[in-house]
C-alpha cells in the first residue's frame, strides 16, 4: 500500500495566514488584507477533518485576528525609528472589518490528494454614492507539498443588478444546446471548478480552460469587450484575440488587455467550443 499524502490541520491555518500577509493592499491611512477565505480540500482530506471543521474555522479566524494584532504591535525601538524618519507604519486591517472562512470539499474532483486550494478575496466596501459597485481582487493559491501556484484577478461587481437582458450567448457543448441572457456587466466563461466561479459553464475537454474568457460591458458606453484568460487561446470571428493576463513570477495577473465585441460575433474557445454572441435590441 502506498502512503497517501496527508496535511495536518495546522498547515491549513498557516497557509491562510501567509495568504493574508502576502496579499495586502496599502491605502492612504491603512493597509487592508483579504477578508474572505474559501479553502477547498480533497474529498478524503475533507472527510478526515469534517468532524473538527467548526473548530478549525474558529482557530483560523483567531489566527487571522492574532496575526493582524501582531503586525500592528510595534516595539519601543520601532516607534523610535519611525519618529526619526518621520514615517509611521500604517495599521493593517481586514478589508470588511471581519473574517469569513469556509472549508469546502472539492466539488469537481480536481484537487489531488495532499493538495488544497485557497481562494481569498480582498473586497473594498461598496461605493453607494457613485453607484459603481465594488471591486474585488481574488487570489487563488494551489498548495501541493512545497509548491504553490498563484492566480490573481480583479472583478467589478455592480451595486444593483439589473434584470434587463443586454445581450445573449448561445452555444453547443457535450451536454447539449444552451442559452445565456447577459443582464450584468461581467460574465465569465469556462469549464469552472473549485475556486473557478463561472457564469457560462462549458462541458468539454480540458482544452477549454477552467476560466477561459470574460465578457465585460462598459457601463458608460454600453459597449461589450472580450478578455482572453485561457491557456490555448480565444478567437473572435475566426481571429485570435490578445491574451488578457501576464504570468509574473508564477502569478497569473490580468493586464487590462481586452478586445471590442461587435454587436454580433462568434467566440471560439481553444477552437473547440464556439459561442454566438448578440446584443439584444432595446
Amino acid at each position: 500500500m502506498r502512503d497517501t499524502p496527508r496535511r495536518f490541520a495546522r498547515d491549513l491555518i498557516v497557509a491562510v495566514l501567509e495568504n493574508m500577509r502576502r496579499y495586502q493592499e496599502p491605502l492612504m491611512y491603512s493597509v487592508i488584507a483579504p477578508s474572505r477565505y474559501l479553502i477547498y480540500l480533497h474529498s478524503s482530506e475533507y472527510a478526515r477533518l469534517e468532524g473538527i471543521l467548526p473548530l478549525l474555522r474558529e482557530q483560523t479566524i483567531r489566527g487571522l485576528t492574532d496575526e493582524v494584532d501582531k503586525l500592528n504591535r510595534r516595539s519601543t525601538m520601532q516607534r523610535y525609528a519611525e519618529r526619526l524618519v518621520g514615517r509611521t507604519a500604517l495599521p493593517v486591517e481586514s478589508a470588511t472589518g471581519d473574517w469569513q472562512v469556509e472549508f469546502l470539499e472539492d466539488p469537481d474532483g480536481d484537487i489531488a490528494e495532499g493538495a488544497f486550494v485557497i481562494d481569498s478575496e480582498l473586497r473594498a466596501p461598496q461605493d453607494t454614492e457613485l453607484g459603481g459597485g465594488s471591486r474585488t481582487r481574488r487570489i487563488t493559491t494551489v498548495h501541493f507539498g512545497p509548491r504553490v501556484a498563484t492566480r490573481e484577478q480583479t472583478v467589478t461587481r455592480q451595486a444593483v443588478a439589473t434584470t434587463r437582458v443586454l445581450a445573449r450567448v448561445t452555444h453547443d457543448d457535450e451536454s447539449g444546446h444552451h442559452q445565456y441572457d447577459i443582464s450584468k456587466d461581467s460574465v465569465t466563461i469556462g469549464r469552472g471548478g473549485a475556486s473557478f466561479l463561472v457564469d457560462i459553464k462549458i462541458a468539454s475537454s480540458a482544452d477549454v480552460s477552467r476560466e477561459h474568457a470574460r465578457i465585460r460591458r462598459d457601463q458608460q458606453t454600453g459597449r461589450f469587450f472580450l478578455i482572453d484568460l485561457s491557456s490555448l487561446g480565444t478567437t473572435l470571428n475566426g481571429r485570435h484575440v490578445p491574451r488578457g493576463y501576464d504570468d509574473v513570477d508564477g502569478t497569473k495577473r490580468e493586464n487590462g488587455v481586452e478586445t471590442p465585441l461587435p454587436d454580433q460575433a462568434r467566440i471560439g474557445l481553444a477552437e473547440t467550443v464556439y459561442l454566438d454572441f448578440g446584443v439584444v435590441s432595446q
